[in-house]
């Protein structure tokens, strides 16, 4: 199921693949279906770098997928399930410091959530071949309503937002190109340009207070 108005919009079967990665470009609006594995916790993400440093395979296979900085309020089932209540985004900067290991090792085609990621992350994706997606913040309803199944959890000594998922989605989105594979960050872009205005808007002000 999509969300309205979304019926025009490319739809990316997931896991991504290389030559879908680098054909999307920065700004691009798109909705996702097929499979992806989230989790919120950065000891989970702490987990995953250490089975690259030691050369072990995750828990749930990473290779040439997607990680999404995706958190569930969830509950475990009866039977030993995991059922999601509502899922949404959390800030990729905390992840900053591991992304690039993990996006170069197991060689992600996607990763994503909100806030963008710092320029080591931009340029690891750009090398091999890795879009960042970036989620509408406090669109659970939206986000939640595709999740057609859970597939897989992992690491369930961890609190339920925190465990390794893999979901089945369909038209999950709309999500935006926030940074494609050839390094162009969106989240870069209005920086630069937010920086260009502020000496005007500080002028503007300090003219409105002497005027006053």
């Amino acid at each position: 199921m999509s969300a309205p108005g979304t019926e025009g919009l490319r739809r990316i079967r997931m896991p991504m693949s290389r030559e879908d990665a680098r054909s999307l470009r920065a700004g691009d609006m798109i909705l996702l279906d097929g499979e992806i594995i989230i989790t919120a916790g950065l000891p989970t993400v702490q987990r995953l770098v250490a089975c690259a440093e030691e050369a072990r395979d995750p828990p749930i296979p990473l290779r040439g997928g997607s990680l999404f900085h995706l958190g569930s309020y969830s509950q475990d089932g009866a039977e030993g399930g995991l059922e999601i209540l509502y899922m949404n985004p959390t800030t990729s900067t905390r992840f900053n410091p591991h992304m690039p290991r993990l996006i170069r090792h197991f060689g992600l085609t996607a990763v994503g959530g909100k806030g963008g990621l710092d320029s080591a992350s931009v340029a690891a994706m750009a090398e091999v071949g890795c879009v960042y997606l970036s989620f509408l913040g406090g669109g659970a309803p939206l986000h939640s309503s595709a999740i057609t199944a859970v597939r897989e959890v992992a690491y369930p000594d961890l609190v339920a937002h925190y465990r390794l998922v893999r979901l089945a989605v369909e038209g999950l989105g709309p999500v935006t190109i926030g940074i494609d594979a050839h390094g162009n960050s969106l989240f870069d872009s209005l920086q630069a340009q937010a920086k260009a205005r502020m000496a005007g808007i500080l002028e503007g002000l300090a003219a409105s207070c002497g005027a006053d």
